[in-house]
């Protein structure tokens, strides 16, 4: 009989864990969710720091770069769900609609492709509460 070769995915999760343990015991059960469930969206002045007009006073708005930013994280597909889910919440709260959130995933078909955007509307679903 054969042993199965190990799994990569599996054997680089390890290895985090590791790493994480050695450097910080604590962050050895760290789980990404958890950081979501505590933190689902940056206060406003954070979010006005980071996505707003601070460094360029007569630049993009907030709400244009949470597009850009929900573009860039859509065409990560899978290993942005976490980050797809805080930017549509900040999206919203900046008032864009359902229909534009929408539309800026969808533009990214060409770009990411068809199983990126689709994960992406999943994430974005389970967000603004919609029925797929």
């Amino acid at each position: 009989m054969i042993d199965a070769p190990p799994n990569p995915f599996q054997v680089m999760l390890q290895q985090a864990q590791e790493m994480a343990r050695v450097l910080n015991p604590a962050l050895e059960s760290l789980n990404p969710k958890d950081f979501e469930n505590l933190w689902p969206t940056m206060p406003k002045d954070v979010m006005e720091f980071w996505f707003g007009k601070t460094i360029n006073k007569d630049g993009l708005d907030a709400k244009t770069r949470l597009f850009i930013t929900l573009a860039g994280l859509t065409c990560q597909g899978a290993q942005a769900d976490m980050a797809i889910r805080q930017t549509v919440r900040h999206l919203l709260e900046a008032e864009a609609t359902k229909q534009e959130i929408l539309e800026a995933i969808g533009q990214m078909t060409a770009f990411a492709g068809v199983p990126a955007v689709t994960r992406a509307l999943s994430l974005a679903q389970e967000v603004v509460g919609d029925e797929p």
